[in-house]
């Protein structure tokens, strides 16, 4: 199998207080976020989850002259060392090693440090991927994920260089904290978009012109149409019943749960047709563009 998109392997992983390293945790409210939040988040993989000591034992191969591979676990550390200067708390992680350990795929979810972004219904979520094969560039990918029903749903992508030039441990570490320094604000945008599905409401007609809009923006494939429109009439969860875009949202997710390899880029354009539907714009000054 080939990793063409963000994710193609992940892992189940229900956490726990006690098997998260207190260093993981940031600021007096870590402890009282993470008793408010978790509730286990979901991973969908064909990988089997490794503990983070096997991500730091893992070979990097030697560098050439065109190539030079990041080691998986300096980039998880890079990362972690910058959502600890941001006031990032890391509530969640999983790990997975695929391909003899030459790609690498992990999922954290996010404390953001700022009580303005965080939500009962919703956490924010990073993803990060590597590779040694050349297969696929280092990238940060950002989103959310539902609670209720760990729905998962990214909203953008970083991509840490093009290709692993002879450069990049040089400039990785200015690249990561660059990138996770704009990530609380478009956390922000993301309780703001949220927050605008739940207050328009639907019409049964107006759903289902917008499930096939959706469609036709890429949002699903034309196989899974009917399953969005069972979930709207008869969602697996009783928050999703009211007739708004936040629930007609939650039965594209619901849909689309399970399958990482199409998971960004089918809610990246759910996410672009829902905040035109919707109405919403954001001011150019505010939107966060992510370019390393």
């Amino acid at each position: 199998m080939q990793a063409k998109s963000f994710f193609n392997y992940c892992v189940f992983f229900v956490a726990n207080k006690e098997n998260i390293p207190h260093y993981l945790f940031v600021g007096n409210e870590a402890d009282t976020l993470l008793k408010k939040t978790m509730k286990g988040l979901m991973l969908h993989c064909g990988a089997s989850r490794v503990d983070f000591a096997e991500v730091e034992e893992s070979h990097t191969p030697e560098a050439t002259r065109s190539h030079t591979p990041i080691p998986h676990a300096h980039l998880v550390n890079l990362v972690r060392d910058g959502l600890e200067r941001a006031n990032m708390a890391i509530l969640e992680e999983s790990h997975a090693l695929t391909h003899d350990a030459n790609r690498y795929f992990g999922l954290f979810r996010i404390g953001t440090g700022s009580e303005s972004n965080e939500s009962e219904d919703y956490g924010a979520v990073m993803g990060l991927r590597n590779s040694h094969d050349k297969t696929f560039p280092g990238a940060l990918a950002f989103g959310a994920n539902v609670f209720v029903c760990d729905n998962l749903s990214f909203n953008g992508e970083v991509k840490l260089g093009r290709k692993h030039t002879v450069h990049i441990m040089r400039d990785l570490p200015q690249l990561v904290s660059r990138t996770i320094g704009k990530l609380g604000d478009a956390w922000g945008l993301q309780k703001q978009r949220f927050n605008a599905y739940r207050d328009h409401g639907l019409s049964r007609s107006e759903a289902h012109d917008v499930i096939i809009e959706a469609f036709r923006a890429g949002a699903c494939t034309s196989t899974q149409i009917k399953k969005v429109v069972d979930q709207w009439h008869a969602p697996n969860h009783p928050e999703f019943k009211p007739r708004n875009a936040w629930s007609l949202f939650n039965a594209f997710t619901e849909v689309l749960k399970g399958n990482l390899n199409e998971l960004p880029k089918r809610t990246q354009a759910l996410h672009g047709f829902m905040d035109g539907h919707c109405g919403i714009k954001f001011d150019r000054s505010e939107e966060i563009v992510l370019e390393a």
